[in-house]
């Protein structure tokens, strides 16, 4: 065996070359100037527990604290979860149009980690996958890694964020693994209805394609609207279902999310073996966090959940009524999620070329991160988080406000 190097030469593998993080190629860019006068306020982290006004349930953390000073959650459990909590997110999940049992969950590392199983597990270098746009960035990242096409499919902001479906359809061909569909939205903060969702169904039945259903917001939804799983609404198109832990139940940090197989017509048998291949190279999620599941899916009081609606649709209110009066600004109202889409009438400022050149001056001279549209494949809008305090949400607009009457024509 022949060994011809003569120096070092250690390169990273084609798969790392291929990660990336488009947000973070971005926000790297924004600069806070280190001589501003004015407190910094971001409305870019879509993490709801920054500014302490968000926070999960005591009852859940005394969950976990039992489990801790048990001793009895300090190992390895099965690798796609332990039978007690996978039978917990099923009987929670679980509708009488769309039965599960803890054989069709498995659990990962966050929602994140469940989407990168579904991708891994549906996807082959060459073929492509539907994407939204706008749409979360991490989805293209997914993609990338595994050298699939991206085919974006466009959502119309005139009609609530709505699939184009004729555009979507249109990007279906024999090599398309799956389409992707986020409800509720993140970053456009729109919930489907019913005949919508059942709309998107059709377009996959009739293509035969699976569907990835990102439901990581489910529930967090406005009043006038309703969350519908897509498994409810379909006997024949086989989904994966992620969820998790994150958004509905306010902790990001403990990384622990799920995938719902859902398959009437057993077309998923080999994706179901291979979720569980996929699942036995990490060991499944945190063995604590895990435990605790059952209890935390069963016994979080209602008044939580309908409590952090309340903070959710009052900062939507807020937001809406001050973002919609400032010049050159187009909000479109959210209906659930975290996040609200802001258009910008580039035309009516003199001094600003596009979104990114909005969210870097905004920063610069008011010490407000918002980020461009960009990060999400949607030029000329900015997305906003509306987690934070009512008073630093009111400060944030006035200084938006500001900064947007400077600039204007």
């Amino acid at each position: 065996m022949a060994n011809s190097r003569s120096q070092w030469n250690v390169p990273s593998s084609h798969i790392a070359q291929r990660a990336h993080n488009p947000i973070r190629q971005i926000v790297d860019k924004l600069k806070l100037d280190p001589q501003a006068t004015k407190t910094f306020i971001s409305l870019s982290v879509g993490d709801p527990t920054v500014f302490g006004n968000f926070n999960i349930d005591k009852s859940c953390n005394d969950a976990v604290v039992r489990q801790l000073e048990s001793f009895k959650q300090n190992g390895y459990g099965p690798a796609h979860g332990t039978a007690e909590s996978r039978q917990a997110v099923a009987d929670m999940v679980s509708t009488p149009e769309a039965p599960v049992t803890a054989n069709d969950v498995l659990l990962a590392n966050g929602c994140s980690g469940s989407l990168d199983m579904c991708v891994n597990v549906l996807g082959n270098p060459g073929q492509n996958i539907l994407l939204p746009r706008p749409g979360f960035s991490l989805y293209g990242s997914l993609a990338a890694i595994r050298s699939l096409e991206t085919r974006y499919y466009n959502l119309i902001p005139e009609q609530s964020w709505q699939i184009d479906l004729a555009h979507m359809e249109s990007l279906i061909d024999e090599k398309t693994c799956a389409i992707l569909v986020n409800n509720p939205s993140n970053p456009c903060g729109s919930v489907y209805s019913r005949e919508h969702l059942q709309a998107i169904l059709e377009v996959a039945a009739k293509h035969h394609v699976p569907i990835i259903a990102d439901e990581i917001y489910c529930d967090l939804v406005f009043e006038g609207n309703t969350f519908y799983p897509m498994a409810s609404l379909t006997t024949e198109v086989p989904i994966l279902s992620v969820g998790g832990l994150a958004k509905k139940w306010l902790v990001p940090g403990w990384r622990l999310g799920w995938i719902v197989v859902h398959d009437r017509n057993e077309v998923l048998r080999d994706v179901r073996e291979g979720l569980l291949n996929l699942s036995q190279v990490i060991l499944g999620p945190n063995s604590l966090i895990q435990a605790a599941l059952p209890d935390i899916l069963n016994n979080t009081p209602s008044q939580f959940y309908q409590d952090t609606i309340t903070q959710l649709e009052e900062n939507t209110q807020l937001s809406m009524d001050a973002v919609s009066k400032i010049p050159g600004l187009k909000p479109v109202q959210p209906q659930g999620a975290m996040y609200m889409m802001v258009g910008i009438d580039i035309d009516q400022f003199k001094d600003i070329k596009d979104d990114v050149e909005f969210s870097q001056k905004l920063l610069a001279e008011e010490s407000v991160l918002c980020l461009p549209g960009e990060c999400f494949n949607y030029p000329n809008f900015v997305r906003i988080v509306i987690t934070p305090t009512k008073d630093r949400l009111e400060e944030a607009y006035q200084r938006m406000a500001d900064f947007c009457a400077k600039h204007h024509k």
